[in-house]
């Protein structure tokens, strides 16, 4: 019984050895919180292919990570920026310097991801970017702060074109969003028809989030081109399916390129009026039993299957997560050094890397809409036509114009 004071002392260093611990621990996390904001389309021509499900896919990996990070809590924001580079980007620096956050990622729609991605430089935070497809944001635009995770048009371009110019489709005419992503795609898509020994006959430029179709597809059909590429997103991509359907153009002179297509496009669209479309994904939900797996989780809560966008919100904030974790703080440069050294492997990428320039290069996938007879069961799109390892699908750093690679 004498030795019982000693014992309780002991037991009581060994509980504030534990707090302090906790508290030093507690205290590599600024501000005690770790923050994560989603800004993203929640009603706008990009919202199925992002939205709602981009903000399901962040707090579903928050959830399966714990709910906390280090000791300290994980939160949740989101945005609707409706498509509007100057929205998203105010609300960014409102996010950084006042509710202290931490990371945003999703940002669907190139001119706001630019805009975002610019805003987490000048205040030092993390951007990673889901939704959007410019490859200028690993090139004039790179950042030491910002991830390019999921796809862009580059990827979609050398998949989609390549397969098509060689199977004969050797004359383009583009149907072209006019703003920077369909712009840019354009290009991507055309260097790779001409370098390829194709040619492209014209192009017709329609507003973002256009209703009328008809115009831009008559011209299209009168321009005799094999393939008619649709450089847009979302709903635009969806209305022009349906007005080639309208239009009558004939699969057996004329085919669609999907050149940015996602699986709630084919799934708004039907298999009847897409089916044949060929296009380059980044993920599909029904290609092994991994994907599978955490895609009918997705599924119970928001009754859809998950795009590619939608999966890799999922997957990035569980590769920042884990970052913070075997970095022991919260700390950007800290964070995005151990993002950058450590290999995506789950159900999104295998062997995925990110490279100095921001970019994670995965594998893609060159896939075709199956006709409605071939169609066994709901959501049941694709037909995997090939894939597109790593190292040719992404754009090689030797062509990048990234002020972060070290030139040889």
């Amino acid at each position: 019984m004498q030795r019982l004071p000693w014992r309780t002392g002991a037991i009581g260093l060994a509980v504030l050895a534990l707090a302090a611990a906790a508290q030093a621990q507690g205290d590599a996390i600024s501000d005690g919180v770790v923050r994560i904001g989603v800004s993203t389309d929640m009603s706008g021509v990009l919202s199925e292919l992002s939205g709602r499900g981009s903000v399901m896919a962040v707090k579903m990996a928050v959830e399966d990570f714990g709910g906390q990070v280090l000791g300290r809590p994980i939160e949740v924001l989101e945005l609707d920026h409706q498509n509007k580079a100057d929205i998203a980007a105010n609300k960014a620096r409102e996010w950084f310097d006042v509710q202290k956050v931490d990371m945003i990622t999703d940002l669907t729609n190139s001119a706001v991801a630019l805009a975002v991605s610019d805003m987490a430089k000048q205040k030092n935070r993390i951007a990673i970017i889901n939704g959007a497809g410019s490859t200028r944001l690993t090139n004039d635009s790179c950042s030491p702060n910002s991830v390019h995770y999921a796809w862009d048009t580059y990827a979609m371009a050398n998949g989609t074109a390549k397969a098509i110019v060689k199977n004969g489709g050797n004359t383009w005419y583009f149907l072209t969003a006019d703003y920077a992503f369909g712009q840019q795609i354009e290009r991507d898509v055309t260097e790779v028809v001409v370098a390829s020994g194709g040619k492209v006959v014209g192009t017709s430029r329609h507003p973002f989030n256009a209703s009328d179709f008809s115009s831009f597809m008559l011209a299209a059909k009168s321009s005799g081109a094999k393939i008619i590429g649709l450089a847009n997103g979302g709903s635009d991509t969806i209305n022009a399916i349906k007005s080639a359907q309208e239009f009558g153009i004939d699969p057996a002179k004329q085919n669609l390129a999907g050149l940015a297509v996602f699986i709630t496009d084919i799934h708004g669209v039907g298999l009847k009026a897409a089916q044949g479309v060929m296009l380059t994904e980044a993920f599909y939900w029904d290609s092994n039993d991994e994907t599978r797996k955490w895609s009918r989780r997705y599924f119970d809560r928001m009754k859809k299957m998950p795009t590619a966008i939608q999966a890799a919100n999922y997957s990035s904030t569980m590769h920042y997560l884990r970052a913070i974790k075997d970095a022991g703080t919260d700390a950007p440069q800290a964070v995005m050094a151990k993002m950058k050294a450590t290999p995506i492997n789950d159900f999104f990428a295998k062997n995925g890397r990110i490279r100095e320039d921001g970019r994670m290069v995965h594998d893609m996938y060159l896939e075709q809409v199956k006709t409605p007879a071939e169609s066994k069961y709901p959501w049941d799109y694709y037909k995997r036509l090939a894939t597109i390892p790593a190292n040719e699908a992404f754009q090689p750093l030797e062509k990048s114009g990234c002020s972060l690679v070290k030139k040889s």
